[in-house]
């Protein structure tokens, strides 16, 4: 109980200081990490061929469209996992389980890619996304379906669109690789809950 209590003040503790200093969201936080990573002090060990800790290893948009694929990967994973309790469309279920495991793997997937070129992504969906979420989980059982279906549609089509632009545009071999295997997968997942949307009106 003591250790209980003691987590709880240390939670309150940091959630009072986040909002008392003004600290950024997850995702700008991230995005203000991997800004000051000075590219030229890049230590490549030429023996393991590992980057030091210093340099982010990549070209700043690159960096960016990992902090925003990490953000909207996270979110599609949280969004799922409601959906997959308070669905009451047996299709929508599914495709929300689906949502967590493709995004969940391929969030590990970006993670792995990050670390090798020191790029810090968010811990946590940002706090718009968060907003997101917490209106969507206050949805009644009734209109949960509709809103979690239109917001999977839009956030398909711009992710897409992102995905569509890094694999053109990354100049990270990695990750452009990385949005041109992922980029198949998300527009299954775009005709796939288009198709549950136009079989519920």
């Amino acid at each position: 109980m003591k250790k209980l209590s003691l987590m709880a003040m240390m939670a309150i503790a940091a959630l009072s200081f986040q909002s008392c200093g003004g600290a950024k969201d997850s995702k700008d936080a991230a995005d203000s990490t991997n800004a000051v990573k000075d590219t030229s002090t890049m230590a490549v060990n030429d023996t393991t061929g590992v980057t030091g800790a210093k340099g982010i290893a990549v070209d700043k948009d690159d960096a960016k469209f990992a902090v925003d694929a990490a953000n909207g990967g996270m979110t599609e994973v949280a969004a799922g996992k409601v959906a997959e309790t308070k669905a009451l469309n047996q299709k929508v279920k599914d495709f929300a389980a689906m949502m967590v495991a493709d995004h969940g793997k391929a969030n590990e997937e970006l993670m792995a890619i990050a670390k090798t070129k020191n790029i810090t992504l968010p811990a946590a969906p940002s706090e718009e996304k968060q907003k997101e979420l917490a209106d969507l989980s206050k949805k009644s059982a009734s209109d949960f379906d509709k809103a979690y279906v239109d917001a999977m549609v839009d956030g398909h089509k711009k992710t897409i669109s992102m995905f569509e632009d890094a694999a053109k545009n990354c100049k990270d071999a990695d990750l452009k690789a990385f949005a041109e295997k992922t980029l198949p997968t998300i527009k299954g997942h775009l005709a796939e809950i288009e198709a549950i949307k136009k079989g519920m009106k």
